[in-house]
Formats: C-alpha cells, structure tokens, sequence
C-alpha cells in the first residue's frame, strides 16, 4: 500500500496539535468574560476571573507539595465552590482527582483512598470526623485541607487539618498551569458502587472530559450564559462532567449543599435557573412540595433525570409546573450521561399514555459516542430491531473509560471484543431506540421464563397510589424464583396487597405478578438509585 500523500511532511506540531482538555474552557471564559457570574452560593457571587485565579493558586500549592502527574488527590465535599475549584486545579497540576460519595462508610472510604492512592486530601469540615475515622483504618497518609463552608453552621471537624481558604490564599494566581501531555491522561477516577465485592476504580481522560463537557452543550441545548443548579452530587461521575460543561458555555453554576424543596424553589425563581439534572426522587421532592414553598415560574427549566423512567403522573404535574423532562442514560464508565431521549416534535400529539411509552425508553447516542448497540454478549451480533429480543447495551467510543485502575482483568472484561460491556440488558426498536429491560443480575427467572423487574415496576408506576417501585427476584419452591415487589405510597395514597396484585394482573402476564408486595421504604444511594442488592437481601428471606 502507497503511503497516504496527506500524511507526507505534514506533521502534527504544537501549532497544529493540542491535547483536547476541558482545562482550557475555564481559561477561556474567565479571558472573554472576566466579570461574568461564574458561581453563586448563599450571598456568594464569585466571578470567572476569580474562579480561574482561585483554581489556578490551588495547583500552584499542590504543586509546590510535590504533586503531579500521576498523584491523586481525594475531595470529599457537598456541591460548593470549593468543588468546582478541585474540578480544575487538581488536574491543572497533572494530578487525578478523586471525588468520594459523602455517604459512605469510613472502611468503603479506607479502601478508595488506599487504592487511589491518595497524596492529598480535601475534606468539608461536615465530613471531616468521617474522613478522621477512614484515615485510622487506611494505610495511606495523606495531608489533609478543610474546607469550611460558610453556609454550613453545624458541627464537625478534624483536629490538626490545614484551613482550606488559607492555603489557596497562599497559591500563585499566575501559576502556569500543566496542559495533559496526551489528552488521553488521567483527569479524574470515580469508584463504582461496589455492591458486588470491592468497588473498581474507573479512569477517566481529559479527551472523554473535554468531548462529553461540550456534548452536554449540545444534547442539553444549553444556550450561552444558562443557569446551572446543582442538585446532582459533583461526586458522581465529576457531575456528568457538568462543572466542565458551564465553563464552555460561560454559564452560572448555582451551587446547594443540600437537595431540599424550598431552597430549590428559591433558586428556581430568584437566580433564573434554566438547567438541572437528577433522579425522579428529586423531581418528586420539586413537585410534592408544599404549595408555600412553590414559585411561580416566568420560564420553562430543563430537567435531565437518568435511573428509571419516571411515573406518568409525576411526568404531567411536572409539565404543569414549568418543567420539560428529558430521560437520559449512562454509566459512571461513561463519564455519566451518553444517551438520550432524543424528543420528536410530532410525538407531542400523541395521547399521554403513549407519550409516555416513548419518554420511558432510553434513547439514541450522545453526539460524542461514536457506537451504541444492543449485542447478543455470546456471538457480539446485533439483536433485532423488534423492541423485544433482549441483548446487553453495549459502547464504543471517546467517552468509554480508560479502564478500571489497577484491575486489569476486569477491565479486559469490560472491553471485550471491542466493546464496553455495560451489564444492562435491553432492547431496540425499529427506530433505533434503546430501551433497558434490566440489569443482567436482576433479570428474575421463574420457571425458565425471564421476567423483566423493570416491566413489573412499569405496571406498578401507572397505579395512582404508587410512588416508588422497586422488584427484585425472591425464592421460590416451585418456580426457583418469582417477582417481589416494594412498593412506596404517595402522600394520602392506600392501596392494599391484594388489590395491587389484582391490578398488576390486569397489566401483566401471570407469570409476571409479584408473588408478594411488601410495602417498607425503598433503601436508595445518595444519587436517588434504589438499592436492589439491600431488597434482594430482604426477600431472600421470604416466601410466597
């Protein structure tokens, strides 16, 4: 084969070539709008200029301590400035950086912090006595920064901790920061929920950073100078790679410690906000809120939720109340949020019902991921476009991990064949939407059938008193396994056992009513995701 004449003394040079990281974006907004609102948290009103030489001064600290490239620094913090700072400034020195869920346990954290191998720490004063009791039981030991947090009043705090604002008021605003020397360099590692033996460490790179950060812009129609409220956690999945995604729009990230119905409302109505992301818990807590906590509000607000697709009814109040939802869909592997429920304008005329059959359904790829399938996991062959044949959702692209930290053989596993291999199992339709039918281990199988526990939370979801619903498999004699059913009520919403079996029979096939209906409070993750190993736990002790 002749040599490809457009590669012949046309050479990628540091004029025509750059490594791809979303540490330029902030760079750029605070250099065209200096004075422009970059963050707003309690009376706070921090501009990009500030917001650029703040994160700027913490990696010229870090640095000066001998932090680099390969380092990582662990930030355990609520959705604050402190937050955004370590979005940028950790990785502007070339190190990783290494949020943790706030509500973990001391060993889960030991464990992260061992295997992150953390040179730093960056804890909120809040967490502080947790990160204190992680430390005794890790081998690690970092150097330790508290920040205060000025909206935060209760107790906490750890003995012998650096002040946070003290030591960044001692950085270099000028500080030349690191560019990646290959975009495909670490910039953060996030740990999975580790609900099956230890969690796994999965890396992520400034290119996929840089490529998701813009492909939110763009699936997301976030207009220049839009609002951004925090109620998603910065820890999970380094926000959906919102904190990047605001800088390259110059838009304004409001910040909220707690997720809490009034100060959502205030924010909503009084700060102008036009963007926010979260699970259906969290629309249900803006909707069923108290009528004197509600505002009225002067524009329509984008409202971006992934886990199971919400209830019809809370779909329409939400409408109602000046809210367009749009269903997305990811993994922690895939930097968050890579597929979406594209909405076609002429599915507005639809009836409700079936609008909401097509708003439950998962989607089409983000403009940054290249592939996404439906393979049979045994031949890697496409399944059929009938919206039925199940097979396992599967990626491939610039927004896939790097792989899991120190785990080869799980990370080879993952990407086998070429592919991310996500353990959600699904269909697509003629159109090319996905639709996720279950997790690969939550797949119920009574009697050699496969019962889909989504397609039996679905029958629950449409009955008027149900609120949440959550199935998973419970032993039984006869059939090896049957569906079992948890179920919260809305406010004022009765409903007994046997009647909601008689209505799950009148949407379901036999096979597929849940043996027993339990109603109990449904055990969540700090991110609103029901936590089925716990239920699984519970209904393995009972029987039909």
């Amino acid at each position: 084969m002749s040599e490809n004449p457009y590669n012949t003394g046309l050479d990628r040079t540091p004029a025509n070539y750059q490594p791809l990281t979303p540490l330029t974006f902030l760079e750029r907004a605070a250099s065209v709008f200096p004075d422009y609102t970059a963050i707003v948290h309690g009376d706070l009103r921090r501009s990009y200029r500030d917001f650029y030489a703040r994160s700027r001064q913490l990696a010229s600290v870090l640095a000066g301590r001998g932090i680099g490239r390969g380092d990582t620094v662990s930030a355990m913090l609520a959705n604050t400035p402190a937050m955004l700072e370590c979005h940028y400034g950790v990785p502007m020195c070339g190190a990783v950086l290494h949020s943790i869920n706030t509500r973990l346990d001391a060993a889960i954290i030991a464990f992260q912090l061992d295997h992150a191998m953390a040179k730093i720490v960056i804890v909120d004063r809040e967490f502080a006595p947790l990160m204190a009791e992680a430390l005794e039981l890790a081998t690690v030991t970092p150097e330790v920064i508290q920040y205060d947090d000025p909206e935060y009043t209760g107790p906490g705090g750890m003995e012998g901790a650096e002040d946070y604002e003290a030591v960044v008021a001692t950085g270099d605003a000028d500080f030349e920061w690191l560019m990646p020397e290959d975009e495909w360099d670490a910039i953060s590692i996030n740990y999975t929920s580790g609900t099956t033996g230890d969690p796994k460490g999965v890396v992520s790179h400034h290119r996929g950073a840089y490529l998701l950060a813009q492909g939110n812009a763009l699936t997301t129609s976030m207009a220049k100078h839009s609002v951004y409220l925090w109620t998603l956690p910065m820890f999970h999945c380094n926000g959906w790679c919102f904190p990047w995604t605001l800088s390259a729009i110059i838009g304004t990230h409001v910040c909220l410690r707690q997720v809490r119905a009034a100060p959502i409302w205030q924010a909503l109505a009084e700060e102008g906000v036009t963007h926010l992301c979260g699970a259906p818990i969290v629309m249900s807590l803006i909707e069923s809120a108290p009528t004197e906590e509600k505002r009225e509000l002067q524009h329509r607000v984008q409202f971006f939720t992934a886990a199971a697709p919400p209830p019809e009814s809370l779909l329409a109040s939400m409408a109602e109340a000046g809210f367009d939802v749009t269903h997305l869909y990811g993994l922690t592997e895939t930097y968050g949020p890579s597929v979406v429920n594209e909405w076609h304008s002429d599915w507005s005329d639809l009836p409700a019902p079936e609008q909401a059959k097509l708003k439950a359904r998962q989607g089409v790829r983000y403009l940054p991921l290249e592939q996404l399938d439906v393979l049979d996991p045994d031949t890697m062959q496409p399944v059929p476009r009938d919206g039925a044949t199940m097979g396992e959702v599967m990626f491939r692209g610039n927004v896939v991990m790097k792989g899991y930290f120190r785990n080869s053989e799980a990370t080879q596993k993952a990407l086998a064949g070429g592919w991310f291999h996500s353990g959600d199992l699904g269909v697509v339709y003629p159109d090319g939407y996905i639709q996720l039918k279950d997790r690969s281990k939550d797949i119920i199988i009574s009697g050699g059938e496969n019962i889909s526990s989504i397609e039996v939370e679905e029958a629950l979801y449409r009955h008027p008193a149900v609120a949440v619903a959550a199935v998973v498999a419970m032993p039984h004699e006869k059939w090896g396994e049957t569906p079992c059913a948890f179920v919260e009520l809305n406010a004022g919403g009765q409903v007994d056992e046997p009647t909601l079996r008689t209505w799950c029979r009148e949407h379901l096939a036999p096979y597929k009513v849940p043996g027993k209906i339990v109603f109990d409070t449904i055990p969540r993750t700090s991110t609103g995701k029901i936590q089925k190993f716990v239920l699984r736990e519970r209904a393995s002790g009972l029987t039909q």
